[in-house]
């Protein structure tokens, strides 16, 4: 049993902390004020090889262990959560591409996807079915050697740099269960009929575009089916979620970790009656609280990456540790914002933000509703077990 990081992990996760400091808190409040894209991030971010994080080694990927995945989050989350999305859906769909993809499609994507030169993501949403994914209603119809893709996706992440874009569609829709009518196809820009209608207003996760994508009669060539058989794109898809809760988890404990550092900080330097708020007791034990929060989301997260590093697999232990790491964020971002006082509720303070990005990380990946009925069944089924 170890709850270090490696010498690796350690300097990885230092060279993400200056990158961080140096490039990204300096400018977040004032281009999430703007909506300015963070186009130069971007770019070091690709200089860095963070495109590659999920892209095998042959491919010119990094090929990252799952800790240092998710110390990449992390990190970043702690600096500007939206950054964070833009890498987060490109990892899923990397990682779906390697796992799934047939030989082909490996070779004609991966290189340039590990280096940012093509960048991706992930379309399962729509507008009438998010948590249940067989509701789907996009569907492909095979016509020769190509497929007619038709519908409608929302809350896509990188829908205008994607290229390709994974489209969850039914290939069958009278399967049943549906699941086994359901496939993915890889859309790639610019294909005619594949038109981002328009951004999403959003509360937080500002930085990266959130978009609602139509898909009118998409000719899509066969080939772009991923693993070059049909009805397997719900099995794919659950494949990827896991790793990508793991993500969501980690980008939720950068922001109860950046809730907490801002708290402490304050605690220490604003005064009241003559002395620091931190002498005063109520100030105490909220610090604490949050300090508690923060290290057992901490150890959850590593622990389900760990356990993903041994080749287990990990749907009981990322949805264990993505809701509890997403309600320690909102619990750290509204007590952080209390220790603030009137001025956490003021936008030139960091905490006003972590307060607005932290929901999205209960409801992102799956509701943490789902993630409980995901750790339940798991242990009433006795596939995985506690204690």
């Amino acid at each position: 049993m170890d709850f270090e990081l490696t010498d690796e992990q350690r300097m990885f996760r230092d060279v993400l902390r200056d990158f961080v400091d140096r490039e990204i808190r300096p400018v977040a409040q004032d281009w999430e004020d703007s909506g300015r894209y963070p186009a130069e991030i971007v770019a070091t971010m690709r200089e860095m090889g963070l495109f590659g994080l999920t892209v095998p080694e042959e491919y010119g990927g990094l090929g990252a262990d799952m800790v240092s995945f998710a110390l990449v989050f992390e990190e970043i989350a702690k600096g500007w959560m939206g950054i964070a999305g833009i890498l987060g859906s490109h990892s899923l769909s990397c990682w779906l591409l390697a796992r799934h993809g047939t030989a082909e499609q490996k070779q004609r994507y991966l290189p340039d996807l590990a280096t940012g030169k093509r960048r991706t993501g992930i379309a399962l949403t729509e507008p009438d079915a998010g948590s249940d994914l067989q509701g789907i209603a996009t569907t492909a119809v095979r016509d020769g050697s190509f497929y007619r893709l038709n519908g409608r996706k929302t809350w896509i992440t990188n829908a205008r740099y994607a290229d390709p874009l994974p489209v969850l569609c039914k290939t069958d829709p009278s399967a049943s269960p549906a699941h086994r009518g359901m496939s993915v196809l890889l859309v790639e820009a610019g294909t005619p009929g594949f038109t981002v209608e328009r951004d999403l207003p959003k509360l937080g996760y500002k930085g990266t575009e959130s978009c609602e994508v139509l898909l009118d009669d998409v000719r899509v060539p066969a080939a772009q089916l991923l693993g070059g058989v049909e009805g397997r794109g719900m099995q794919q898809v659950l494949s990827g979620l896991e790793t990508g809760r793991i993500n969501v988890a980690a980008r939720a404990l950068g922001i109860a970790q950046a809730a907490y550092d801002e708290a402490l900080r304050y605690a220490g330097q604003r005064h009241a009656f003559g002395r620091p708020i931190g002498d005063f007791q109520a100030v105490q034990l909220k610090i604490a609280e949050m300090a508690a929060q923060v290290q057992a989301a901490r150890l959850l997260v590593h622990w389900a990456a760990s356990r993903a590093d041994g080749g287990h697999r990990v749907d009981m232990e990322a949805g264990l540790a993505k809701a509890f790491a997403s309600e320690a964020a909102m619990f750290c971002a509204l007590t952080s914002m209390q220790v603030h006082g009137g001025y956490g509720y003021s936008k030139e303070f960091v905490v006003e933000r972590l307060y607005r990005d932290a929901p999205l990380m209960m409801i992102g990946e799956g509701t943490n509703d789902i993630q409980r009925m995901v750790i339940a069944r798991a242990l009433l089924s006795g596939t995985a077990s506690i204690g």
